[in-house]
């Protein structure tokens, strides 16, 4: 990803991000390091943190589970030891398990509520007492278009992206005085393995609206990491889709059977391309 003049307040400041063994985790560290920063990775397994950071001469990898507050808060005293302090937090991790509510166990509901939601709010509470000591922390969280409108057959992740939502601006709120920015970040499909490796699960309506990259993820979250917005969204017109089925519920349904057949267009192009 291209750097530009503004990236160079990013020069020499130190950001840590979860869930950066792969796709946008992995993209926003390399978007980091080619601003400049310093970057310590996080992800449950080594050999696949080790392959993310190939190349980036300013990287700690820190294999951990999210889910273990102990682990992050070594790896927070960690990066703070090698790197001399931080600056930046972006709580990427994420877990999907698709289908009925009925059809999940309590383990992979408790997962999904844990590694989207928990985590992000037990890390970014450790990591303040350092972003405190930067001179422009800021924290950015990844949500998703399902935590602006809700999605069956997804209800569990939806419920714990709006609970990020949410978080985000009651901190945004909180902190608006403090020199330290939270923010969210809330894009719709995204073409990695995440959605890609489980096509036929997704429901049709996901499909609806442009696909993304993970570098398209990553460049909004450096924007937000640059002006402490509290929110973007990508695709611009499946955000502002789904602010009105939020605010108008009635419309959301009446457009619902048209947005799943143009989604479900959408997957056999992609199931054909496969």
């Amino acid at each position: 990803m291209a750097t530009s003049s503004s990236d160079s307040q990013f020069r020499g400041r130190t950001v840590l991000i979860t869930g950066a063994s792969l796709g946008v985790g992995r993209a926003t560290a390399h978007a980091f390091h080619a601003a400049g920063a310093n970057v310590a990775l996080i992800a449950r397994r080594a050999g696949p943190l080790e392959e993310a950071a190939a190349g980036l001469k300013r990287a700690l990898i820190l294999p951990a589970d999210v889910c273990d507050a102990n682990a992050m808060r070594d790896a927070l005293a960690t990066t703070v030891e090698h790197f001399g302090g931080l600056d930046g937090v972006v709580n990427n991790a994420g877990a999907h398990f698709r289908g009925p509510l009925e059809e999940r166990s309590v383990d992979e509901i408790a997962t999904m509520v844990d590694v989207n939601l928990r985590a992000p709010l037990v890390l970014t509470c450790m990591a303040l007492p350092y972003l405190r000591e930067s001179s422009a922390g800021f924290v950015v969280n990844v949500a998703s278009l399902a935590g602006k409108v809700p999605l069956d057959r997804a209800a569990t992740y939806s419920a714990t992206k709006f609970g990020l939502r949410a978080f985000t601006y009651a901190m945004a709120q909180e902190l608006k005085d403090s020199g330290i920015t939270v923010s969210v970040v809330s894009p719709g499909p995204i073409d990695t393995s995440f959605i890609m490796d489980e096509l036929d699960e997704v429901e049709d309506i996901v499909f609806s609206q442009k696909m993304c990259s993970a570098d398209d993820v990553a460049a909004m979250i450096l924007a937000c990491a640059r002006d402490g917005k509290v929110e973007r969204e990508f695709p611009a017109l499946g955000g502002l889709l789904a602010t009105v089925g939020y605010l108008f519920p009635g419309i959301r349904q009446r457009l619902k059977p048209y947005l799943s057949e143009k989604g479900r267009k959408a997957k056999q192009r992609l199931r054909e391309q496969r």
